[in-house]
């Protein structure tokens, strides 16, 4: 046998130095080595009891498994990041196309998936694995980890670093009284003026869902309805469908059923604006103005994916899936914000009714059952909301839809330009919360 071979090293002090304190330096270590086992595994169990034990494996075990789920996240968004890369580089936009694997999706369990995920990204990682996991997730997601408001040390979850605080600054607010500002961080799906019967949203090209639908049948923008709009298309973007794609039908069977549809154009300067969030997205959602929010509407419908390739496969995808709306009033006049969750993110956390629970295991098997509604008081007046403040979180990324209205100066004969309002944002935009999205001129 030949005998094992060490390689040869450069002594800072003579080896006769090593020979008096080479064995009190190896009992040291192993006995450093056994303290640090030793306190990982009471934080984590919480003490001595006799169920420290099966703590200490189960948080590696859970620590193993969050890493696998992921990378698998991380994998399969480089993939879909690289097939529309590539189709958008031939100058084609992508358009609606349903297909089996989106139809598979609504059998599979989704939301006890999500809420698996939650408990996983709820347990508690030992403090000496979390910057390694931390800055895992920030390379493979291009998170931005020196804006976080506190030490990785200090973030004891993945749902605690996942809706991390950032450091004072980092998102300044446009204060101009006469500009709307992006609630969130994320990219610009899809924006537009409600025109058109059925005051359509726009999904993807080649597919539009109702904002009735999207807000409840119970909402104020009913109100705010102009009977004698002239029925021109909904939004800049003109659609090439022909009449047999777009099936009313759908439309009005949607999730939440419609039991009274109002075939009517909402008034000139009613827009939305559809903003979605990616997991390496800053996840805390602000106040695009100050308002008043009157009232909050919570559907517990389905948990579907909300990515680009759900965006053009799924049929009324932000209006079948879980979502809380705020609604309310402002300068201008009607303002809603939608919060929808997604798969893995059935958890909306909302600062302003904290003892909201999202994800909660259902008993019916129909997604149709009426929302869950609170009116804020006192009545007619609800909570006061400042520009930029904090409103909401999301665990991982999701979408926020805006529906406001916002000021006129009237119309063209064309309707080209009917309102003084203006997006100041493009399709496929980069925005961060605080930054302005559209701005007006005014008094």
């Amino acid at each position: 046998m030949k005998p094992y071979r060490v390689s040869p090293r450069w002594y800072l002090f003579p080896q006769s130095f090593f020979r008096g304190h080479r064995s009190r330096s190896y009992h040291l270590r192993v006995d450093n080595l056994a303290r640090k086992l030793h306190s990982t595994r009471s934080s984590v169990s919480g003490g001595g009891n006799g169920n420290g034990e099966g703590s200490f494996f189960l948080v590696p075990g859970a620590t193993v498994a969050t890493l696998l789920m992921l990378g698998f996240l991380h994998a399969r968004r480089l993939y879909e990041e690289k097939k529309v890369d590539d189709v958008k580089e031939k100058g084609i936009e992508l358009e609606f196309s349903p297909d089996v694997k989106a139809a598979f999706l609504r059998l599979l369990p989704l939301r006890s998936i999500s809420r698996f995920w939650g408990y996983l990204t709820s347990l508690e990682i030992p403090i000496w694995l979390r910057p390694s996991i931390y800055k895992a997730w920030a390379r493979a997601f291009h998170a931005d980890l020196e804006e976080a408001a506190l030490p990785l040390e200090e973030y004891a979850t993945l749902q605690d670093f996942f809706i991390r605080s950032l450091k004072s600054g980092s998102r300044p607010i446009d204060l101009d009284s006469n500009c709307l500002v992006s609630p969130v961080d994320g990219t610009v799906l899809r924006f537009g003026e409600l025109r058109g019967p059925g005051a359509l949203i726009e999904q993807v090209k080649g597919f539009s869902y109702s904002a009735y639908s999207l807000l409840g049948a119970t909402t104020s923008l009913h109100e705010i309805v102009d009977m004698d709009a002239p029925p021109e298309e909904h939004s800049e973007h003109r659609f090439t469908e022909e009449p047999h794609k777009t099936s009313w039908l759908r439309i009005s069977l949607a999730s939440p059923k419609i039991r009274h549809p109002i075939s009517a154009c909402p008034r000139k300067g009613v827009f939305y604006c559809v903003l979605y969030l990616h997991p390496g997205d800053y996840h805390r959602v602000h106040s695009p103005v100050d308002w008043q929010v009157l009232l909050r509407r919570h559907f517990s419908g389905r948990l579907l994916p909300l990515n680009q390739r759900a965006t053009r496969t799924i049929r009324n995808l932000h209006i079948e899936n879980e979502r809380v709306i705020l609604e309310g009033r402002w300068r201008e006049g009607f303002m809603a914000m939608v919060a929808i969750g997604a798969t893995n993110i059935g958890s909306i956390k909302l600062y302003i009714e904290p003892e909201l629970k999202t994800n909660r295991p259902k008993r019916q098997l129909l997604h149709t059952e009426p929302p869950d509604e609170k009116i804020y008081e006192p009545v007619g007046i609800g909570l006061m909301i400042k520009k930029g403040e904090e409103v909401a979180a999301f665990n991982l990324g999701s979408t926020v839809v805006l529906v406001f209205q916002a000021p006129i100066l009237g119309s063209s004969e064309q309707y080209a330009t009917p309102s003084d309002f203006k997006f100041c944002i493009r399709n496929g935009d980069r925005v961060k919360a605080g930054e302005a999205i559209g701005s007006w001129s005014g008094s």
